[in-house]
């Protein structure tokens, strides 16, 4: 997945300091995993937030997330969020709604 090295650094200082983070290359891009669960990452004008299944729909309801959909199915509990939504909303707020759900996972 291409990205973009702007998003991905907005991405890293949002993270900074934030126990139990660790930034993965994946893709082709970069993910961020919340005790060894994939938590977000950036894509080229978007970010992508994994929220589970059962805070998918808060998540769809918020401005510029729609789901994760790369090959035609959409891909549960994960979503895109267009970038310029996602920094006016705050990437802390979008982050701690990924975190509710990585922190429900047992670590890995």
């Amino acid at each position: 997945m291409p990205f973009d090295p702007h998003l991905a650094d907005l991405m890293r200082t949002a993270l900074a300091g934030r126990p139990g983070v660790q930034e993965k290359k994946m893709f082709g891009g970069f993910c961020w995993m919340l005790h060894g669960h994939m938590l977000c990452g950036v894509e080229v004008g978007r970010f992508m937030f994994r929220v589970g299944k059962d805070l998918e729909a808060e998540a769809l309801s918020r401005p510029g997330a729609k789901p994760m959909d790369i090959t035609g199915k959409p891909m549960r509990g994960i979503v895109w969020v267009n970038a310029d939504d996602a920094i006016d909303a705050g990437l802390g707020n979008w982050i701690e709604l990924a975190a509710r759900f990585a922190n429900s996972l047992p670590p890995k």
